[in-house]
């Protein structure tokens, strides 16, 4: 008797994750591999994220300073954020399979 087993992509694997998950995978991988590339990307995605969560006033200011980039890489660890960034989380572990 033959029994197909079903094999999940790396993708599916990772929309399982929840979006915390997918956060520090990436972020502790971006750190560990100095990975400006992304880090410089979640900066710029930051407003926009922020923004779809209702919190436009940190969008704003965002867009206003590069040290409010900086500093909002610590928004990034909000929940409702987290979700929002979740496609670059999903893109990046992807692309790094080792993460």
């Amino acid at each position: 008797m033959l029994t197909l087993r079903f094999v999940a992509t790396r993708e599916e694997e990772l929309e399982g994750l929840s979006s915390e998950e997918l956060r520090e995978r990436a972020v502790k991988y971006a750190r560990r591999h100095a990975d400006v590339k992304f880090f410089w990307r979640l900066m710029q995605l930051l407003p926009a994220a922020s923004a779809a969560t209702g919190d436009l006033d940190e969008s704003h200011d965002d867009i206003e300073s590069v040290y409010g980039h900086f500093d909002d890489l610590h928004q990034s660890a909000k929940p409702e954020v987290a979700d929002a960034l979740r496609p670059l989380y999903v893109e990046y572990l992807i692309k790094h399979p080792k993460a």
